[in-house]
């Protein structure tokens, strides 16, 4: 095994040898050591060998049918071709997956053959690799660490602080991807340790691994109670949240040492994992605190076939969970003396009560939250106003604006228009892609509205909702209670 192997091409050595095995082969060559490459899907000659054109399953099928003595390149053979690869490209003595995939295609004329005539862009990998390099990093100042005890401290500090991050973020990709369930915020948590793994090459010409030392590092040996205790899965996510914080602070100034462009790409990223905590614990925090609301009503005094308080009364016996009161055409002391009545009906029965555009009025009354539309004042506005403790929803009609409530906050959503409603126009109507999309990409509490019926709402709910907002359907009834008790069952 050459010297400065990356992980990821040792685990690779490892894995040619289970290849060569699964498919009977004698001896252990470039075709099983390529096999293994691909294994690691996340890996960098996965991504290249993707990003040219070739999926990576279709690429294990199509390479599973060579001829194994055709690709007689031992593992020693082709590392050695990759560190000269390595070399050539960018002067760096790392043997890494993108060079030993390199090595493998250059040598082995028949996995070439066999790949391109899948569709693999063998020249774009080439170009990737060479591209990725760049040119020199140009310092405004000259890097004076001349004393190699300030050099090594400094690698010992990056290389720890590297390291605190990009395991901060796995552990709280996990949690969005397994706890959570949560396709954005899962693909954030991956697109931000990308992101931190390619800035993080401008440091690799610092002696990082030499100047490692983990039985020396005093910091191993102090730890806290409060270390070795979790109350929860969203408690580990969190903690790890600020440890990466903490620790992209770290790269940031000390990355100054290395020069002008470390430092202002991990601000960006500590800018992007604040981001992410508040949309993680808002997230957490609705998942819970919604769990059981399934069926929201939104009302309007004069829209009621019968009074309001006893629409209200009976729409919470037949199992709304979420009342939201909408009054465009009153005054204000209108409002708030109406918004008054409702509240007090909504929690004698142990539902929610929100007010629609109106933080100020949802904040005089006590109530549980404001509903927000896109034309109306930002989540954050919104929560100066309400407190941290309301919900706020908020109303969207493209899966930008779905990925832009998640990321400021929401505690749910409102996703639609499904259909033509008969108590508010629309110009366009996203209808069910929208809510098969819109539930694929988030599970924040999100309500589909819109036009909803006895008639359609099994519709919606094949499309992914499992909770809906009405108003009509159950406003204009005769039997309210009855209306929303048919439209819980069916829910």
């Amino acid at each position: 095994m050459p010297m400065n192997s990356t992980p990821a091409v040792e685990r690779a050595l490892v894995a040619a040898g289970e290849w060569s095995i699964r498919l009977g082969h004698a001896t252990i060559n470039s075709l099983h050591l390529l096999l293994a490459l691909l294994d690691d899907e996340e890996g960098r000659a996965s991504e290249l060998v993707s990003q040219a054109g070739l999926p990576i399953q279709l690429a294990r099928e199509r390479l599973a049918g060579v001829d194994p003595a055709s690709a007689g390149n031992a593992p020693d053979a082709i590392l050695a071709s990759a560190r000269i690869v390595g070399g050539e490209i960018g002067g760096d003595d790392h043997c890494r997956s993108e060079h030993v995939l390199l090595a493998i295609l250059e040598k082995e004329a028949a996995i070439r053959t066999c790949l391109e005539g899948a569709g693999l862009r063998i020249a774009e990998i080439g170009n990737a690799i060479r591209s990725s390099i760049g040119p020199p990093l140009t310092l405004d100042e000259p890097l004076e660490l001349d004393d190699s005890g300030e050099r090594i401290d400094a690698s010992r500090i990056l290389d720890a602080s590297a390291n605190r991050a990009r395991e901060a973020l796995r552990v709280v990709e996990d949690y969005c991807r397994f706890t959570l369930n949560d396709a954005l915020l899962c693909r954030e948590s991956k697109e931000m340790r990308h992101a931190l793994t390619e800035s993080l090459r401008q440091i690799v010409h610092l002696p990082l691994l030499p100047s490692r030392d983990t039985p020396g590092d005093v910091g191993t040996l102090v730890s806290t109670a409060g270390e070795l205790r979790r109350d929860s899965a969203l408690s580990v996510a969190q903690t790890n949240l600020k440890r990466l914080q903490e620790a992209l602070r770290s790269l940031e100034e000390f990355g100054k040492l290395v020069g002008p462009e470390l430092g202002p790409a991990m601000e960006r990223l500590r800018y992007r994992a604040y981001t992410l905590e508040k949309a993680i614990v808002s997230l957490a925090s609705a998942q819970e605190r919604l769990a059981s609301a399934r069926l929201y009503l939104l009302v309007t005094g004069s829209a009621c076939a019968t009074s309001l308080e006893f629409l209200v009364e009976e729409a919470v016996a037949g199992g709304v969970a979420m009342i939201q009161l909408r009054e465009k055409h009153l005054s204000d002391r209108e409002f708030l003396a109406q918004a008054y009545r409702v509240r007090k009906i909504v929690y004698r029965a142990g539902a929610l009560f929100l007010v629609n555009d109106r933080p100020d009025i949802a904040r005089l009354v006590g109530a549980d939250g404001v509903h927000l539309g896109q034309e109306d004042m930002p989540i954050g506005a919104a929560r100066r106003i309400v407190g941290s403790k309301s919900l706020i929803g908020v109303s969207t009609h493209s899966i930008d604006q779905v990925r832009r409530a998640v990321l400021d906050g929401a505690s749910y959503i409102g996703i639609g228009p499904v259909f033509p409603s008969t108590t508010k126009e629309f110009a366009e109507f996203p209808g069910l892609d929208f809510v098969r999309q819109a539930t694929g990409e988030t599970t924040l509490p999100a309500f589909a509205l819109g036009g909803i019926t006895h008639d359609n709402v099994s519709d919606v709910c094949s499309a992914g909702a499992t909770r809906i907002a009405v108003s009509s359907i159950i406003c204009s009834a005769d039997e309210p209670r009855a209306a929303a008790e048919s439209l819980r069952r069916i829910l």
